[in-house]
């Protein structure tokens, strides 16, 4: 195999569709993890695709997952920064609706309210290794490959993360 067929690897239609496959549930929850669901990761994991589709030929296989994960993140920032723009000059006006009474609304609002606070009061390397293990389930050493550190570092970022949950949280 010559150096030109290495980088159209990630051009095969049965290499992409695996690479797919392989890498688009985690990248959406890592965007997930780190954005919120306001800023649609799952769009974003999809577009990130279609650019790493429409660059295969300029990406080497073994690239292409740092490739993927930095444009999705870069789309993302982006998307922040537009979203500030928009909330700048917009009120965002919400109804909801329930057959729920009013008192266990209120409470589940205030707990919801407290739990997002105190999750986004973390750090992100906290925030995002504590919902990759508690949200989907991944062991500490899934977390250290996926984020390129140590076992002992994701699980001093959890400890970490929940020490600091129950602090600002009771009953957690």
């Amino acid at each position: 195999m010559n150096k030109k067929d290495i980088y159209n690897d990630m051009c095969e239609q049965s290499r992409f569709e695996s690479f797919f496959n392989k890498h688009s549930e985690h990248l959406h929850n890592f965007l997930y993890y780190k954005f919120g669901d306001r800023l649609d990761p799952q769009d974003k994991t999809q577009e990130a695709f279609v650019r790493l589709w429409e660059n295969c030929k300029n990406i080497k296989p073994e690239k292409a997952k740092s490739y993927l994960f930095s444009i999705a993140n870069n789309l993302m920032l982006n998307e922040v920064a537009h979203q500030k723009v928009v909330l700048k000059y917009t009120k965002i006006d919400k109804k909801n609706y329930s057959n729920e009474s009013p008192e266990f609304l209120m409470e589940e609002d205030e707990y919801r309210e407290k739990l997002q606070k105190a999750i986004a009061s973390l750090t992100e390397p906290q925030r995002v290794a504590f919902l990759m293990n508690r949200t989907e389930g991944k062991r500490f050493k899934e977390i250290a490959e996926t984020l390129g550190i140590s076992t002992k570092a994701v699980e001093k970022r959890i400890y970490g993360a929940v020490k600091r949950l129950k602090k600002q949280i009771d009953g957690f």
